[in-house]
């Protein structure tokens, strides 16, 4: 089980990106979080198996209706998330 936090940057506010980013979490088994920064970028955190964590990472940034949008993509592995259920956005 690892967790990752991962930042990304383009024309990710206003376009459903977070949304987008969530239904793609239903198919994969990781928990955690979505939110808007103030900067206009996303911030992700989540927790899963390595293999799951990497390949939803994956997806979104290659193979997402959402990846056009993304500039770039930064993330670093974090402490396992605590007291997390399911995926969510965070406000």
């Amino acid at each position: 089980m690892i967790a990752k936090r991962a930042i990304f940057e383009g024309r990710v506010q206003g376009v459903g990106f977070r949304y987008a980013v969530k239904q793609l979490a239903m198919g994969f088994d990781v928990t955690g979080w979505v939110k808007n920064l103030p900067e206009g970028t996303v911030e992700m955190q989540l927790m899963g198996e390595e293999d799951e964590v990497e390949e939803f990472l994956k997806e979104i940034v290659e193979e997402s209706a959402m990846a056009h949008n993304i500039k770039n993509m930064y993330s670093e592995k974090i402490a396992l998330l605590e007291n997390v259920k399911g995926f969510t956005i965070s406000a």
